[in-house]
């Protein structure tokens, strides 16, 4: 294999941040994959759980010795307990030594309520955190407070960030705020394969290989391959295509748009980039209704079940596959796609195309025709109308807007689409203003007990209505009950069981509408060898210690 050299590669938008415990966005988790780790690494491909900063683990007796005289003061768990022995050797970027101690900083920091994290959902058990002590240097015990089925593998969400780097700001409790996009690269550390060495606002991000990174290849040669990657910010996806084709680009952020799948093809047969064909994504695009705010003011049936129905049901999916991606999706009405064959549910009730039915529900909402126009008004005579937030620059969800727009439209609703920067979608989400947003979120694992900041009517990225202190609906605290039961139950058969039956009740109160999971097609350069690409975002940058330039530019 050869080493050294340097690729370019893309993201769709400006981080908001260096800090991984804080934002989640898919440039945040491309720059955690490259300058971060963690304990443990699902395998992408394989789908096992990988030792990674964990050599090895070994699940212990329940009641374990962290009730033992080192415990300070933690109670036997209910749950497994696990005692993990660190790789020995490993330092940061920076050269200062990665220790027991670290770990512990990172489940602190990240349960710490003045951080508010978005990964400390995805690290609870019930609502519950794991208790961790240091059992020596290299060797931590974790205990799990109630069962767990997915094991170690929720520690696939746990990047460990340096203690010796942020701890004063977590004493300080401004960790939340640290390693903003001002923060001098110089200033940050990280167990990843590559150092940050430069970002320059709304142009590029420029990595530098990590001369203290831990892992070897099976010759025994250091890792990473590269020298240099360079990731360019390109929020329009033509932009991208072209530096690409022009050999500006090894490889882009996601997958090739349909449309552009036959000019590129042309382009593999003259030998200018490699083709490779992934198969159904696991993300479909999602359409989601705010109801974190009362019903109130002027729509308060935006709020209502039968109008996302309605609006579910007016929406031809098999025609939106066509138009959207020229046929090269599947369609969907539910957040877990044929691309997920463990956990897709081909059963699970809904998504027919019924507009008849969909304009007797808006009528049982009081939403009818008043003046002749074609269009539907409330009561008062106003307009049913309603504005939708997306990213622009991105062509399938600007399509897929456009789609939804004129489907609804036929059955007298008004959709206005608004295009925004992927920072201000953010923002109006993160201040529930806004009615509905398109975008396409990301799962993070395919297992569903390791999402559940989506699925807890508690959890951060349970978009429609965030954070909730208790469920706000009787059919959220029933699929709370259902997930927790799902997430702690050994048994396959009965897990699947349970999730079904989840999905049935998120497909009735449709919180969000699915339409369309794409097939996805991946574009690299020539250059650009012993890539593994995945499903899931990174597509490319997930293995990035292993990728390498035929050769130097």
């Amino acid at each position: 294999m050869a080493t050294g050299g340097s690729l370019v590669g893309s993201v769709r938008a400006e981080p908001r941040s260096f800090n991984r415990y804080i934002n989640n966005g898919q440039t945040e988790e491309t720059v955690a994959f490259l300058t971060q780790a963690k304990l443990v690494r699902v395998n992408r491909i394989t789908d096992d759980v990988e030792p990674w900063l964990a050599e090895s683990w070994t699940e212990v007796s329940r009641q374990s010795s962290v009730d033992g005289p080192q415990s300070e003061g933690l109670k036997p768990a209910p749950g497994p307990v696990y005692r993990i022995k660190l790789r020995p050797g490993v330092t940061f970027s920076d050269g200062v030594p990665f220790t027991s101690a670290d770990v512990l900083f990172a489940f602190q920091a990240i349960y710490d309520p003045r951080v508010t994290s978005t990964l400390a959902d995805s690290l609870r058990v019930n609502g519950q955190p794991l208790k961790v002590r240091a059992l020596a240097d290299h060797d931590v015990e974790v205990a799990f407070p109630s069962a767990y089925g997915a094991g170690v593998r929720m520690l696939d969400a746990l990047w460990i960030l340096p203690k010796h780097k942020l701890e004063p700001a977590l004493r300080a409790g401004t960790l939340a705020q640290a390693w903003g996009l001002t923060t001098p690269p110089a200033d940050m550390a990280g167990l990843g394969p590559f150092v940050l060495r430069e970002y320059r606002a709304g142009e590029r991000m420029v990595f530098a290989r990590n001369p203290h990174y831990w892992r070897r290849d099976e010759q025994g040669r250091p890792l990473p391959y590269l020298d240099r990657l360079t990731l360019e910010i390109l929020p329009d996806q033509t932009a991208e295509l072209l530096r690409l084709q022009s050999g500006q680009l090894d490889f882009t952020h996601s997958a090739v748009r349909s449309e552009d799948y036959l000019s590129l093809k042309r382009a593999q047969d003259e030998g200018h980039v490699h083709l490779l064909d992934l198969g159904i994504g696991l993300d479909p695009d999602w359409f989601w209704f705010n109801l974190s705010q009362p019903a109130a003011g002027s729509k308060p049936w935006l709020r209502a079940l039968e109008f996302r129905q309605a609006i579910s049901i007016s929406v031809n999916r098999q025609a939106y596959t066509e138009t959207v991606f020229l046929g090269a999706a599947a369609p969907v009405h539910g957040p877990i796609t044929p691309g997920n064959p463990t956990w897709y549910w081909p059963e699970l009730p809904g998504g027919e195309y019924d507009p008849a039915r969909a304009k007797a529900l808006l009528a049982g909402l009081g939403l009818t025709d008043r003046n002749g126009d074609g269009m539907l008004e409330d009561g008062q005579g106003r307009p049913v109308r309603f504005t939708v937030l997306l990213q622009r620059g991105i062509a399938a969800v600007e399509r897929g807007a456009t789609f939804i727009r004129d489907e609804v439209a036929k059955v007298g609703v008004e959709l206005v689409v608004v295009g925004l920067d992927a920072g201000a979608v953010f923002q109006r989400w993160g201040s529930a203003n806004y009615e509905v947003i398109f975008h396409r979120l990301l799962f993070t694992d395919t297992d569903p007990a390791a999402n559940l900041d989506f699925w807890l009517s508690s959890g951060s990225q349970h978009v429609w209505n965030p954070a909730q202190k208790k469920p706000a609906t009787d059919w959220e605290q029933q699929i709370d009950t259902l997930m927790r039961r799902q997430a702690a139950s050994l048994d396959r058969e009965e897990r699947a069981r349970l999730f079904r039956e989840a999905q049935r009740i998120f497909s009735e109160h449709v919180p969000i509408l699915n339409f369309a999971a794409q097939r996805l097609f991946l574009a690299t350069s020539a250059r650009l060898t012993n890539a593994t690409p995945s499903r899931l975002i990174p597509l490319i940058l997930w293995n990035a210690d292993t990728l390498a330039a035929a050769s130097t530019k």
